[in-house]
């Protein structure tokens, strides 16, 4: 049985040398931050992480959030919840609008200087201001316990406030005028009602969040750095996946080694 989780034929691989454009999406510079050795792994040798099943409810939400603001995209309108936030912002039309939503194939992306990296990323939303200014609109659901309030406090939310600020940074690098100011739209699925009904309630909370892109032009760089080199990088003292594997292979070389000891004293 071939194994699962390595792209065999190298096609989605980095080669050093080679002139073709390689295009890097937000989530492997996530994954880079997270182990610089699973990133490499994955980017040089096509070894990707065990894959955790796709989230299709949350899926279902964005398709609809994307679909209820489209028509006020197209209307021009301003979109009730927003107009109840008190926030002066309607979606904006732009003819490349489902190329930057196209997260596996497109996103917005840009050329990055001095290299042959692409970076990409597929945004949910952007809103426009009257001036003309732009903030990233990014939709997100979950379902508290015991009317909990949703927030992006908790540490792991870190990836949240690097995905907008990826978003931020490569509007600006095609040229848009983009507010620090993201908005995360985040749906919460109500436990607290009477039945199911073949419904699902949502409360709605609309989080502004200061992005600050300044860290990723350093990042970019050690990540094109560590695509050239030829030596594998250490793994992150946290990792998971990483710790699985040594101890994975800590207990094969013992069993090797018994082996090979038990044949040698035949």
């Amino acid at each position: 049985m071939a194994f699962p989780y390595k792209r065999r034929d190298g096609r989605y691989c980095y080669k050093p040398g080679s002139k073709d454009r390689f295009r890097v999406s937000r989530t492997k510079i996530d994954l880079f931050l997270e182990c610089k050795r699973c990133f490499y792994l994955d980017q040089r040798y096509g070894v990707a992480r065990v894959k955790y099943p796709p989230f299709t409810l949350n899926n279902a939400v964005d398709e609809l959030l994307k679909k209820e603001f489209d028509k006020h995209r197209e209307k021009g309108t301003w979109h009730p919840v927003l107009k109840e936030n008190d926030l002066r912002l309607k979606p904006f039309k732009h003819k490349k609008m489902e190329e930057w939503r196209d997260a596996m194939r497109h996103g917005v992306q840009y050329d990055l200087p001095d290299t042959n990296l692409t970076i990409r990323g597929g945004v949910d939303d952007i809103w426009i201001d009257d001036e003309g200014l732009l903030y990233v609109a990014d939709y997100k659901a979950t379902s508290k316990e015991g009317g909990q309030e949703v927030s992006i406090d908790s540490d792991w939310q870190i990836m949240y406030k690097r995905q907008v600020e990826i978003y931020q940074w490569l509007l600006r690098r095609n040229d848009f005028k983009v507010s620090n100011t993201a908005y995360f739209y985040y749906v919460n699925g109500l436990r607290d009602v009477d039945s199911f009904n073949g419904q699902l309630k949502f409360s709605v909370k609309i989080i502004p969040y200061e992005g600050d892109d300044s860290w990723l032009d350093g990042t970019l760089e050690e990540m094109y750095q560590c695509l050239l080199s030829e030596e594998i990088p250490e793994s992150h003292k946290d990792c998971e996946f990483c710790g699985y594997f040594e101890a994975v292979s800590d207990v094969l070389n013992s069993k090797n080694e018994a082996s090979e000891k038990d044949q040698s004293s035949k």
